[in-house]
């Protein structure tokens, strides 16, 4: 595999001058080309680019060699070259488009080598950016938090393993893992092919709801990548969050029967940044059945990955993995699975201390006025004397009840001992 490769990334992503460059199968660019020609009738070679994402210069060769063979033919003549001409199919070309689209109704972006792909993987964790202990505090600064909490995700973030995020619901559990999603997403951009090509078969990894693309000047990209493939897209660091529709299926490779090609697995999708899943233990799945398909790529940094026909393959596991439960984790897996998480972070209630920081930033947030001697009726009542547990949650609920029985009764929101009675008879069962 390629994780020992010490290329840099511009020399991966480099773009390909001819035909054979490309580093996959001709017939699977031809057959784009073709599928393309059937749709649309009339198409210029600035139109394929757009859509095939590979350079004028290596597309024209192939479809001047469609040309000679009475495939296509040309539609419109331009005025300034080939690279104007407009095209379309002749009889044969129509036959031919038939079948390519029997073999496959794939139309998008040509792939990227699977070896080129494992390459870039490896190339750009291995020189990505770390975060410093600023900015894990600057990305946690809208959550009250213990001192210190920045040091239990930090070392995580930069090492790129894993977080076991557990404690009581209402916390603040995802949020904090959504607010590390957003800090690697912006530490710095990552190169990422629209398709890959493993054993003759297509697989789509781009997906427009994960890949969000990173905005950098051309003449930036060309004085720091060079002359870049088309394949490859620019985005910020991935970020993959699933919950309880997480199922078997979504770790493997899809094959789409109709369509007849490949979408990539979320944890591949998610290589680069993170991929968390919330609730863990509530899933389709059970527990036992995702640690068994995700111990040994934890362990190794490796994933296999089958095609139909049974051929199998090695791709990368290099993303942050959060697991996020409201569960008791000893009730959820064993300890040798635990072992491979590097972090277990305890994401517990807050105590009166950090209820009353809290229940003043949530006021000073929804422009509710604050009343010291309303919220300690609130700490007597409703949570000593009623032996009920603190989260991290209530403040914001109880004042958006309480805002909510003001609005009726047209008045402006404020706190009071009979409101708070009323918001706590309507929020608490």
């Amino acid at each position: 595999m390629a994780e020992n490769s010490a290329r840099p990334i511009k020399e991966i992503i480099a773009g390909a001058r001819t035909p054979d460059e490309l580093g996959i199968p001709i017939g699977i660019v031809n057959d784009v080309i073709l599928r393309i020609l059937f749709q649309e009738g009339r198409v210029s070679l600035g139109r394929f680019v757009e859509i095939i994402k590979v350079h004028a210069q290596v597309l024209d060769p192939l479809v001047e060699i469609m040309q000679r063979e009475h495939i296509v033919e040309i539609a419109k003549a331009g005025t300034i070259g080939r690279l104007s001409y407009v095209y379309s199919l002749t009889d044969m070309g129509t036959q031919r488009a038939r079948e390519a689209f029997e073999r496959s109704m794939y139309i998008g972006p040509a792939p990227v080598p699977l070896e080129l792909y494992n390459e870039s993987v490896y190339a750009q964790m291995r020189h990505r950016k770390t975060v410093t202990s600023a900015e894990v505090q600057q990305a946690l600064s809208s959550l009250i938090l213990p001192d210190g909490f920045d040091r239990k995700i930090g070392p995580a973030i930069n090492q790129g393993s894993s977080i076991f995020l557990y404690g009581p619901p209402g916390n603040g559990k995802t949020t904090v893992a959504q607010a590390v999603g957003e800090l690697i997403a912006g530490t710095d951009p990552i190169w990422i092919p629209y398709a890959v090509a493993a054993a003759g078969a297509v697989i789509s990894v781009y997906d427009e709801l994960i890949h969000r693309p990173f905005h950098m000047e051309r003449a930036e990209i060309q004085a720091r990548y060079g002359e870049v493939d088309l394949r490859w897209g620019l985005f910020r660091r991935p970020s993959v969050m699933v919950g309880g529709e997480l199922t078997m299926e979504s770790l493997d490779l899809r094959f789409e029967p109709i369509a007849k090609y490949y979408e990539a697995p979320l944890q591949l999708k998610a290589n680069g940044g993170m991929f968390l899943i919330d609730d863990f233990g509530r899933q389709m799945i059970s527990p036992a059945e995702l640690l068994n398909r995700w111990i040994v790529p934890l362990e190794s940094e490796i994933d296999f990955l089958k095609l139909q026909t049974g051929q199998s393959f090695r791709v990368p596991f290099k993303q942050l993995i959060v697991f996020s439960t409201n569960l008791d984790p000893d009730d959820l897996v064993d300890g040798a699975f635990l072992r491979r998480i590097q972090m277990k972070v305890g994401v517990h209630g807050p105590d009166e201390k950090m209820f009353y920081q809290l229940f003043r930033v949530f006021c000073k947030n929804m422009d509710v006025p604050f009343d010291k001697d309303s919220f300690l009726y609130l700490l007597q009542k409703h949570y000593r004397e009623a032996g009920r547990v603190m989260q991290a949650v209530h403040p914001r609920d109880l004042l958006r009840v309480i805002i909510s029985l003001c609005e009726y009764v047209n008045e402006e929101p404020h706190l009071s001992p009979e409101l708070i009675d009323e918001a706590c008879d309507a929020y608490f069962v």
